[in-house]
């Protein structure tokens, strides 16, 4: 494909968790395509890098810690014409540890009140810190980084599919809100992907405990409900969200993308 089909050179991109997992790709792709890249997550090096981006360290559920890196960005390239809210979080518990085995999977208020804050305040800061800029400029692109999960729930990842749900909320009442300033507000929804259990030990061993299979099970128990019989690769992600940034959707507001191979139906 042509470096330039996107035509996104010289436009400013904040992508928030972008230094690992589904971010780092969406980042990759969008440099790829001539974008600069502010690059926002919980731990990583303040200042410019190798590949041109620039990083700093940026908490999505503390407002002041959000205003910061906005001010940061626009100090540094005078302006932000996309925002990707990536950063998420997902903690894998049952509302009730029916079993009785592992207590610790079982939802607690902590971890509800930290993927509330994390999943669905975090988006909210941002793009309400962003979309002051964008509003100013008649101009811009918020893409919003939700879930199947957000479309179907998931056992298991009961809070994490409401924050999702909330999230493709946001996207239809910001297009509705924003649309005036030309400002377009877009979702997309990965299913399972590359990085679906690739992530911690810890993690895998509550998803599987969730699901009622073993760590070794859960990627039979993936690919049977994908109907194209495998998982998602990061750079489709990627590729799709710098398709969503650009001119090229320009017509495209309001709506969640799922890309999950068939297995949602959202």
């Amino acid at each position: 494909m042509n470096e330039s089909w996107h035509q996104l050179e010289n436009k400013v991109a904040i992508v928030t968790g972008g230094a690992s997992g589904i971010g780092s790709k969406i980042t990759a792709h969008l440099v790829k395509n001539g974008t600069k890249v502010f690059v926002s997550d919980l731990n990583v090096n303040t200042g410019e890098q190798a590949d041109g981006t620039y990083h700093i360290q940026c908490d999505v559920t503390n407002k002041e810690s959000v205003e910061n890196m906005v001010t940061k960005a626009t100090e540094l390239f005078g302006t932000v014409d996309i925002l990707v809210n990536n950063a998420g979080v997902n903690l894998p518990r049952l509302l009730v540890d029916f079993r009785g085995e592992k207590p610790e999977y079982e939802l607690s208020e902590k971890d509800f009140d930290f993927m509330v804050a994390v999943n669905q305040k975090g988006p909210y800061l941002c793009a309400q810190a962003v979309a002051r800029v964008m509003v100013k400029n008649n101009k811009g692109v918020i893409i919003n980084i939700s879930s199947e999960a957000g479309m179907e729930g998931s056992s298991g990842q009961s809070v994490y599919s409401a924050t999702k749900g909330a999230v493709n909320g946001f996207t239809r009442s910001w297009a509705k809100e924003l649309g005036k300033f030309n400002i377009r507000v877009v979702g997309v929804a990965p299913g399972i992907n590359e990085q679906t259990g690739l992530t911690t030990d810890a993690y895998n061993e509550a998803l599987a405990y969730t699901r009622g299979v073993t760590v070794e099970g859960l990627g039979s128990d993936y690919s049977k409900t994908i109907p194209l019989g495998r998982p998602g690769k990061l750079d489709e992600i990627g590729e799709l969200v710098t398709y969503l940034a650009s001119d090229r959707s320009s017509y495209i507001t309001g709506t969640t993308v799922n890309i999950s191979g068939g297995k949602s139906r959202g």
